[in-house]
């Protein structure tokens, strides 16, 4: 529609720049044949020629408009003619050419001429006089009232043109904007997945390595080192299991053979028995499925507490609780062990609490730790209660 309009306004353009030798020249030619055979029919010819030169040659402005205006009134002595077609250029140039009150006065001055030409020369009597004025001001009235739609309707259509071009140019703004997003949508999916990956590397890798290294350590000083042996080389295919589920990004081992509660039951027996401490589980509310990374994060998040448990707590008594509420899921972990100080690893602390942090925090819950040297640790995860699809 745009390409059309603009289309038209051309035509418009190129017909108005036509029209002033095109009216002219008709003009001429209607005074020619109402001559009849004038002597004097290259006069007209003479004076017309001059006014086509005066409008091509002669730059826009005041002296531009006189000129034209004494041509209309010069030709419109030679037949009326000029003053039915050619006189509307006057009107034209003259709203187009002079500003404010000016305009009036060569619409005006156009009008009289053209007016005086129909009457055939200056109204003598007190009706003519009358009738002279009332069309003269008719003219100017209907001339001033249609430029001035017109003045109007250009001022709208150069304003939808600056709209339009603000728009192509905030199109292009926002075309290289959602360029810029998706390359910075791509580097944090990248950084997104390298997070992910390490902390499934600290949770799965890195919690079998330290059991393995626990293990040999105490097969080492044990007499009956078959059983420590054994137990590291399960934890080692365990965890080379958990690294091949880590590179194709699919979930826990445990959650794919049994629910939350039954997956947390067997991780905890088997790092009792590891780590010879005893711990307990036990399930509150309606236990229901959940989403797959409901039940994984917190799956995950009892690994390492209870890994950060064997490593720093020295603790002799370990207990989890899962806590099923209508919109919430909790997952609590308590020790008897050495404890620490929260307020040092409140906005840090090891990897293992970041990569809580952020696995709960990624389903818009929560992680609180209540610790104080010497009373122990309690870590309360609590994420929604999404329930599986």
């Amino acid at each position: 529609m745009t390409a059309q309009l603009d289309r038209w306004e051309s035509l418009l353009e190129r017909q108005l720049a036509a029209a002033p030798y095109v009216l002219l020249a008709v003009s001429t030619v209607l005074a020619l044949i109402a001559e009849n055979g004038s002597d004097r029919p290259w006069l007209t010819v003479a004076l017309a020629a001059l006014a086509a030169a005066w409008i091509r040659l002669v730059p826009r402005g005041v002296a531009h408009v006189i000129g034209l205006i004494v041509m209309i009134g010069v030709l419109c002595t030679q037949a009326v003619w000029f003053a039915s077609f050619f006189a509307f250029i006057g009107y034209l140039h003259a709203w187009r050419d002079l500003k404010g009150p000016w305009r009036i006065a060569g619409v005006t001055a156009t009008a009289a001429i053209s007016v005086t030409a129909f009457f055939g020369g200056p109204p003598d009597v007190a009706s003519e006089i009358l009738a002279y004025l009332f069309l003269t001001a008719g003219i100017v009235a209907g001339v001033a009232l249609f430029s001035f739609v017109g003045e109007i309707t250009a001022a709208r259509s150069a304003e939808r043109k600056q709209m339009i071009a603000r728009l192509e140019e905030a199109a292009q703004e926002n075309a290289g904007l959602h360029a810029q997003l998706l390359v910075q949508a791509r580097e944090a999916g990248m950084l997104d997945e390298r997070q992910r990956m390490a902390a499934e590397i600290h949770d799965t890798l890195a919690q079998g390595l330290t059991g393995i290294i626990t293990q040999l350590q105490a097969a080492h000083q044990a007499d009956d080192w078959r059983r420590n042996v054994d137990n590291a080389i399960r934890l080692a295919r365990e965890s080379l299991a958990e690294a091949r589920r880590s590179v194709h990004a699919v979930g826990p081992g445990q959650l794919d053979a049994a629910p939350l509660p039954e997956a947390l039951t067997e991780v905890v027996d088997r790092w009792s028995e590891l780590n010879g401490v005893r711990a307990g589980f036990t399930t509150t509310g309606t236990a229901r499925p959940l989403h797959p990374e409901v039940e994984e994060t917190l799956l995950r998040t009892a690994q390492e507490a209870l890994a950060n448990v064997a490593k720093h707590a020295g603790a002799s008594r370990v207990g989890l609780t899962l806590s099923y509420m209508e919109d919430l899921v909790t997952l609590d972990v308590r020790d008897d062990g050495a404890g620490f100080d929260p307020e040092r690893v409140r906005d840090g602390g090891g990897f293992g609490l970041t990569s809580m942090r952020k696995r709960v925090s990624r389903l818009a819950g929560t992680l609180e730790i209540e610790s104080e040297p010497g009373g122990g640790t309690a870590i309360s995860a609590s994420v929604p209660a999404v329930a599986r699809d």
